[in-house]
């Protein structure tokens, strides 16, 4: 089965990109908001720098929350899966 592909046209950093996805229009907009404005935030914050600096330190910055995000999921799951482990331990307990 082919994914249908759709194109939207995003502006990122100032220059419109178009961007041919399988995921839904407004999802590829979303996700170019998030790099236009994590760009725009290391401009602020660095004062003058290059568009490609400022991109890959969005990209840097974008990837460190993205591991951070994964560690914590597992973290939780692992959680998750210790208090079921108990729970079933008092489970069976109680039932004998």
């Amino acid at each position: 089965m082919m994914v249908q592909k759709t194109s939207v046209t995003v502006r990122i950093a100032g220059e419109e990109h178009t961007i041919r996805a399988s995921a839904e229009p407004e999802y590829t907009r979303k996700c170019a908001k998030l790099v236009d404005d994590r760009i725009h935030q290391i401009r602020i914050a660095a004062g003058l720098i290059e568009g490609h600096k400022a991109a890959i330190l969005a990209a840097l910055s974008i990837a460190d929350e993205f591991f951070q995000s994964q560690v914590e999921v597992d973290q939780a799951q692992a959680e998750g899966e210790a208090r079921a482990a108990r729970l079933a331990d008092r489970i069976e307990d109680a039932l004998g």
